[in-house]
């Protein structure tokens, strides 16, 4: 840790999250949408509105505000010898199962959104149990003519 996040966490009471060795695929989960929550929060100012989300077998990480637009936020904590990063770790067909889940989020609301877009937070896991962040911004999920259809 360099001395301006020593500082930093002095003065705001931030305390640096590790993740313990031994931990199990579900604790490397929550640790990095933790820390993903915690990013959007302080350092984007996006303003969380839930997490983890489900519908039947569809679920969202982090659905947040970022002023006037929604944002879908998919996590990917992986270690950070993993041969394939978190961003390209979202196939094809995770992104159908995501289109799907974020079209039953919105159908569900009575006044969607006009704007709203898919982020992905890639969090490498460093041997030492810190993550680090790689936000991906408005990543191509919904075609340009994508709308919410009521039924």
């Amino acid at each position: 840790m360099n001395i301006f996040h020593r500082i930093r966490a002095c003065r705001w009471g931030i305390r640096e999250r590790r993740l313990p060795n031994e931990s199990t695929r579900a604790q490397r989960g929550t640790f990095g949408e933790d820390l993903a929550a915690d990013h959007c929060r302080r350092v984007l100012g996006y303003r969380e509105i839930v997490r983890n989300w489900r519908y039947k077998r569809d679920e969202i990480d982090l659905i947040s505000q970022d002023g006037e637009v929604l944002v879908f936020i998919e996590v990917r904590a992986r270690s950070e010898t993993a041969l394939v990063s978190g961003f390209y770790s979202v196939d094809r067909h995770k992104k159908e199962v995501l289109r799907r889940g974020c079209g039953n989020y919105l159908k569900q609301l009575k006044n969607p959104p006009k704007h709203f877009r898919f982020d992905i937070i890639d969090v490498s896991i460093c041997k030492g149990g810190r993550g680090m962040l790689r936000h991906y911004p408005n990543v191509p999920l919904f075609h340009k003519h994508f709308s919410v259809q009521r039924q």
